[in-house]
């Protein structure tokens, strides 16, 4: 397993799928780096408890709030109108870095809040507990779990 959450994500996220599952996840609501840390913890053996759902939810919630969203909006915003403005399509590139910058900022912050809870015996559902109520049974999101699960097999086969 990736020790840290970034190097788990970008892994996961790059494998056949996953991007496609998260997106759909994110059209729905769900918040992606609040999933991918939770396969993260599912991986690492986890245990799931209310007070720590609730502890990720909070803090991933404000951030997606106040800084990746708008980003996010005003990336989104600008992609018509920067097909036809190379000037543009620079500042919404950079619009671009930045969201990335600030999705990986929550997920070290997600990292540093869950520090100590690894390895505590059998993991919780923590894909389950985080997924918006309308996505629990979404077959992105079982994308998600089948090549997390898969990915970890691989790693203790090794």
């Amino acid at each position: 397993m990736h020790t840290d959450l970034w190097n788990f994500a970008l892994h996961l996220y790059a494998r056949p799928g996953v991007e496609a599952a998260c997106l759909a996840l994110q059209d729905e609501g769900a918040d992606v780096c609040l999933l991918l840390c939770g396969a993260w913890l599912e991986a690492g053996r986890a245990g799931v408890t209310p007070e720590r759902v609730q502890h990720l939810q909070q803090l991933a919630a404000a951030w997606q709030q106040h800084v990746v969203t708008p980003l996010r909006q005003l990336r989104r915003q600008w992609r018509a109108d920067a097909q036809h403005d190379p000037q543009l399509t620079h500042l919404r590139e950079q619009v671009k870095a930045l969201e990335l910058e600030a999705e990986r900022t929550l997920l070290a912050r997600l990292q540093q809040a869950s520090e100590g809870w690894m390895n505590q015996g059998v993991a919780g559902d923590w894909l389950a507990v985080l997924a918006p109520q309308g996505t629990r049974h979404h077959d992105a999101l079982q994308v998600l779990r089948v090549v997390a699960v898969a990915d970890q097999e691989a790693v203790e086969g090794d």
